[in-house]
């Protein structure tokens, strides 16, 4: 049984429509309305509430700083987030899909196994539902957690007393892969409960000098949720395997974990010469798993002398 947990983001692009005939996204009282945070749906309404009354009492130059967007986009928003209790229903994570980070996760094309661990596993921060599974049914909005309503302020510091008792709880025991932005970790107030908590940073190398990647980390996350959910992935060794997008590798010299916090932080690097390396490990994982199948074999083979 898996026992780790992944922290999402929610994605700012969002996939529109979705089933009509889904129960309310606020009536958990259904079989098929799937919310494991349900405990949060008071603070929702509030939100919404405000949300919609900042709507109608505003001009579009406010509106366009609340959302961070101009022209046609600002008026979808505008439009979704007032249509939010009518809105169709979908899967979070069907929902989210255009978004680069989900898109690279290719959820429709992993195994079921894989796709029923990241369902049972992934966390995600919403600015407009504070916790979400990714299989909760939730309707098309726009509503970043770094945004400030009049009455409710910025919603990581109005989320973080209220969601982060049902976080800690969720993820006590657990190897937790922390795959937060900075403006969703600032609604978490982390209690340490978990067995460990890593975050992981992407690094391009060249001539000896690292820079921090930024422009494609959404789908660096993306791509390493894909890895994690498809072994499980349970601990930081289990990187060395993982192939990334780019030739990022585990760097185990740079990478630190505190036994005292439980906390760490992976760095993965992209350098020159990854191509041979990725070789030379892919014929050293061929060679370990011919030896450990010939040693099954004699095995099998001396419990079958034995039993003659």
């Amino acid at each position: 049984m898996a026992d780790f947990a992944i922290l999402l983001a929610s994605a700012e692009g969002k996939a529109p429509g979705g089933n009509p005939l889904a129960p309310d996204m606020f009536d958990y009282r259904t079989s098929n309305t799937f919310n494991y945070f349900s405990d949060l749906n008071l603070e929702r309404r509030s939100i919404i509430r405000e949300l919609q009354s900042v709507i109608q009492d505003s001009g579009e130059a406010e509106l366009e700083k609340l959302f961070g967007v101009k022209g046609d986009t600002l008026e979808e928003a505008v439009n979704v987030n007032l249509d939010i209790f009518n809105s169709p229903l979908l899967a979070a994570v069907d929902r989210y899909n255009p978004g680069v980070m989900y898109a690279a996760m290719e959820f429709p094309e992993l195994p079921t196994g894989a796709q029923r661990r990241l369902l049972e596993n992934g966390v995600i921060f919403s600015g407009l539902f504070g916790l979400l599974r990714p299989d909760d049914l939730i309707p098309n909005y726009r509503l970043k957690m770094d945004a400030k309503l009049p009455e409710i302020g910025k919603l990581a510091t109005f989320w973080k007393p209220v969601l982060s008792p049902a976080l800690n709880s969720a993820l006590k025991g657990k190897f937790v892969w922390d795959l937060l932005p900075g403006a969703h970790r600032e609604a978490w107030d982390d209690d340490g409960s978990y067995r460990a908590l890593v975050q992981v940073k992407f690094y391009d190398e060249n001539s000896g000098e690292r820079k921090a990647v930024t422009h494609n980390v959404k789908q660096l996350r993306g791509a390493l949720v894909n890895y994690i959910v498809r072994d499980p992935a349970e601990s930081i060794e289990a990187l060395l395997d993982w192939e990334a997008p780019g030739g990022f590798e585990l760097d185990e010299g740079e990478t630190t974990f505190d036994e005292e916090t439980k906390t760490g932080t992976v760095i993965m690097v992209s350098r020159p010469g990854w191509e041979q390396r990725r070789e030379q490990r892919r014929v050293r994982r061929a060679e370990e798993a011919a030896e450990k199948a010939a040693a099954k074999a004699a095995r099998e083979a001396e419990e079958e002398d034995d039993e003659d």
